[in-house]
């Protein structure tokens, strides 16, 4: 429980900035703008937070399983034994596993520590709040069969398993985790000594449910963190101010791919976001929105610090960024869509 009240004691910490700010934005000739402000941020908060915490939830619950349930020779029987292989089997993975931006986290982690190779892992991480049944479902029903809908699906399963393979060429992948993410591939030993092998089911499975209950509770403060500077940035810095810039190919992308750094949004609902740009905006810059956004955002950020240096999420970020902006540049220069 000493996470959760750390959580709310950052959410206070927030709340305070957003009355500062409030008290002395310039505009602030009103004795109530600071409530109104206030007001603002908790109502965006709480939509953020209200959103992301059941696949937070659902991703813990996941992660519990895999610790209790798969052992580290399993996963290497199933694992493929090339990087591009692993980075092809990680794009797809969420198939299998149907966790957003929130939930893989969490779960990647967990399958770090029981030995999953580093590029099948980091194209699980990118691809999985995209590439599951979820999402896909969500996508279809608001672009139907069209070039949208294909070209998510492809142009994020093709940036997640690519920037896998480039992290694979480390050779020292304990240089890619903080101490203790990977057991197997780190040489380190995992977090708490679980029921043998030999235990009853239900007994393993209240093992799972402990681990998920402190897993989310652990990874709970930073999604709270992450939603009140995604709301504090939404109440000062106004959507229609980026939304203007939905002119030329090169700046349209990058105002859509800040949009959806800024929003935060679950990719469970961002294809519903996403439809009402299209009368504004192109399909390069739309796809822009829908593929970055699910892989790096306020949230999804600070969560990656849990698992990796600063140096390693620098790259997890810039890396989908320029793939993603080349992707959007090119689709706005020399398609028709």
């Amino acid at each position: 429980m000493k996470t959760f009240f750390n959580g709310l004691v950052l959410l206070a910490l927030a709340a305070l900035a957003a009355i500062l700010l409030a008290q002395f934005h310039p505009s602030a000739a009103r004795s109530d703008l600071w409530f109104e402000y206030l007001n603002i941020f908790t109502t965006i908060f709480l939509g953020i937070f209200i959103e992301a915490a059941p696949f937070l939830l659902l991703g813990t619950l996941a992660s519990g399983l895999v610790e209790v349930f798969l052992n580290p020779a399993q996963l290497y029987r199933l694992a493929p034994r090339t990087a591009i292989g692993g980075a092809l089997a990680g794009g797809l993975l969420g198939l299998a596993f149907p966790v957003c931006e929130c939930g893989v986290v969490p779960l990647t982690r967990r399958l770090f520590r029981k030995g999953l190779p580093p590029a099948m892992g980091i194209a699980f991480l990118l691809a999985s709040p995209v590439m599951n049944p979820i999402v896909i479902a969500s996508t279809l029903a608001a672009f139907g069969w069209g070039p949208v809908f294909w070209l998510r699906l492809i142009l994020s399963f093709a940036i997640a398993a690519a920037v896998g393979l480039i992290f694979s060429t480390q050779r020292n992948p304990a240089r890619l985790f903080l101490p203790g993410t990977a057991p197997v591939i780190a040489g380190a030993s995992g977090l708490t000594p679980l029921d043998p092998p030999a235990a009853a089911p239900t007994a393993r499975l209240g093992a799972a449910l402990r681990i998920a209950a402190d897993e989310f509770f652990e990874m709970g403060k930073f999604l709270v963190a992450g939603a009140a500077l995604a709301a504090l940035m939404q109440t000062f810095l106004p959507q229609s101010a980026l939304l203007a810039l939905g002119s030329g190919p090169l700046v349209s992308a990058l105002a859509l791919m800040l949009l959806a750094v800024l929003l935060s949004i679950c990719s469970t609902v961002d294809a519903f976001i996403a439809l009402a740009f299209t009368g504004a905006f192109s399909t390069g810059s739309i796809l822009a929105f829908l593929v970055f956004g699910p892989m790096v955002d306020i949230k999804s950020v600070l969560l990656y610090l849990q698992v990796f240096p600063r140096r390693v999420v620098a790259y997890l970020v810039l890396l989908p960024f320029l793939m993603t902006l080349l992707a959007a540049v090119f689709l706005n220069l020399f398609t028709a869509y």
